[in-house]
This record gives structure tokens, C-alpha cells and sequence, in this order.
């Protein structure tokens, strides 16, 4: 499909019996914005919901008066008509030196106990929100760690988020990401060994990220996962590089990718993630929903 250019255009009619594929955008591409503005852009744009990266600039997880901001917010988003899934993915916000540190996978137990604290917060603030899963990722491996140990760590450092998550009623999605311990859908598939399968753990599939490094092509690796499905993050990437581009920039091919995914029956938010591309953040996602509406009608067959 062709990159979109100019102003947002007239969605496509949906095929009737056709459930919609509910569409959101991660609030770490609208960084330089306020929360409460970036809300009114995505619903404005005609978004379902976002991706809530819990963040010093949207919902600070660590800063005073959080179960009254997190009331408020829960009420701008009924009142604005969306929902939302909670990610854990921002750089700085345990350590303002140490990209995404300290992880679940750090030496120091104390480190990864404050990696805990932050996603068992997550997971309190995604039932107070209404949310339908909490996204976290494992990790780097850190050197001359084995990866025995790093399993180790991963495993029992996510079991009080599992039972946060369970007590909640909140599913935990775990997103295999390139470079982490957990890269790939086979890491989750040996983490859900590990952990006994529990069913509070799910999956994040960022689709962009089956593009980048899977032996399996997108849309297969959707119908694949489709079982685990909790989450689902979607951009354009090219195949060996992971670099997350706004749809048409890369090589995916987004129709059969859709296709499989209303096979799943997945019925959780679809959500746009262009973290690099905040600086014209609101520019992106006004392109980015046409051109996702586009490439579902033509999933369906249907002509845009």
C-alpha cells in the first residue's frame, strides 16, 4: 500500500457483520504534548483508544495524588468515549540514566524489585482505568549474565505481577522485543513453560517486530499467536532492522495482516507505535488511521 499524504480522508465503509478492528495510538508517540491533548486529538481523529505509556509527562506512575489523577483520567476517557491499555515501555522513568533500567533481568534484587513495584502499579491503574491488558517486556541480558540465570530472574520477578494481575482480573502481555532475552514468539512460548502456563499471562505482538526478525511472515505470525493475543502494536519496519516507520515506509504488507487478525477474534485495541516520530506526533496519527481503514477494507475485500 502507498503512504498516505495530505489530510485525512473519509473512512471506508465497514462490511456489514464485520466487527470493526479497534484502533488506539501509544501516547509515546505524542510525547511532546500534554496528556489531556493528545485525548482530545484521538478523539477527534476518530481513534478508539491509546496505548498509555505511564511516564513522567502521562500519569507519572511515581509522583503524589496518583489514585486521584488516575480517577480524573479514567473519567476523561468515558467522557471522550475510549479505552485504553496501560504500557511500560517509557526510557527514563526508574532511572533517569539508564534506558528502560533497572529491568527485570538487573543483578541487584532490589533493582528488579523496583521494576516489580512500577508493573504491579501498572497493573492497579489498568483496573482503575477499565483497561484490557498491561504491556511489559523482559529486558536486555546483561553481560556475563547466563541465560539460565536470566530465565531465572525474568520468571520469578514477573510471579507477583501474575498475581497482581490475576487478583485484578487484568491480563499481563508480555511483548517480545528485538535485543531482549525475550525476543521472539518462541521466548514467550519458553516463558509461558516456565511459569506453568498461568492464565493471567499474555502476549504482546507488535507486528512490526514480526517483520523485523520472525522466520514466520506477519500475518502468519498473528494467526500463530493468535491464542496468547492481548495486545497488539502496529507500525511499518523493514525486514532486519528494527526501526519502528510510519505505515507505507516500510515492506509490510498490511491487508493479509489485518485479515488474520479479525480471524483471531481478537478484540483488544490495535495500536499505533511511532515512539521516534513524537516531534509530529499529532501529523502521524491523523495519517496513520485512514491509511489503517484503508488496508482493513481491502482485507475484507471491500473497496476503500
Amino acid at each position: 500500500m502507498a503512504k498516505p499524504n495530505g489530510p485525512a480522508s473519509p473512512l471506508p465503509a465497514q462490511v456489514p457483520g464485520v466487527p470493526p478492528i479497534r484502533f488506539g495510538y501509544g501516547t509515546n508517540g505524542l510525547a511532546d504534548l500534554r496528556l489531556d491533548d493528545a485525548l482530545t486529538l484521538l478523539a477527534d481523529l476518530g481513534y478508539d483508544g491509546l496505548g498509555l505509556t505511564l511516564d513522567h509527562m502521562h500519569l507519572d506512575p511515581l509522583a503524589p495524588d496518583l489514585a486521584a489523577r488516575t480517577r480524573h483520567l479514567a473519567h476523561r476517557l468515558d467522557t471522550l468515549g475510549l479505552t485504553v491499555t496501560i504500557e511500560t515501555g517509557a526510557r527514563y522513568v526508574l532511572d533517569p540514566r539508564r534506558k528502560h533500567g533497572p529491568s527485570l533481568l538487573d543483578p541487584d534484587p532490589d533493582d528488579r524489585a523496583r521494576r516489580v513495584d512500577l508493573l504491579v502499579r501498572a497493573v492497579q491503574i489498568a483496573a482503575d482505568l477499565g483497561a484490557h491488558a498491561v504491556h511489559c517486556f523482559s529486558g536486555i541480558t546483561l553481560p556475563d549474565t547466563h541465560p539460565d540465570t536470566a530465565w531465572k530472574r525474568l520468571a520469578e520477578s514477573l510471579t507477583p505481577v501474575l498475581d497482581a494481575a490475576t487478583t485484578a482480573g487484568i491480563p499481563l502481555a508480555v511483548e517480545p522485543e528485538p535485543g531482549h532475552l525475550l525476543a521472539g514468539l518462541a521466548d514467550f512460548h519458553h516463558l509461558r513453560t516456565i511459569l506453568g502456563d498461568p492464565p493471567a499471562l499474555g502476549l504482546t505482538l507488535d507486528i512490526g517486530h514480526c517483520q523485523c526478525l520472525e522466520p514466520l511472515p506477519p500475518a502468519d505470525c498473528v494467526r500463530a499467536a493468535g491464542p496468547w493475543l492481548r495486545h497488539v502494536q502496529i507500525e511499518d519496519m523493514r525486514r532486519g532492522v528494527h526501526e519502528h516507520l510510519p505505515f507505507g515506509d516500510g515492506d509490510i504488507d498490511f491487508p493479509p495482516v489485518l485479515a488474520a487478525l479479525a480471524d483471531t477474534g481478537y478484540q483488544g485495541l490495535t495500536v499505533v507505535e511511532l515512539p521516534r516520530h513524537s516531534h509530529a506526533g499529532p501529523h502521524f496519527a491523523e495519517l496513520s488511521l485512514p491509511f489503517l481503514r484503508q488496508a482493513e477494507a481491502l482485507s475484507q475485500g471491500s473497496t476503500p
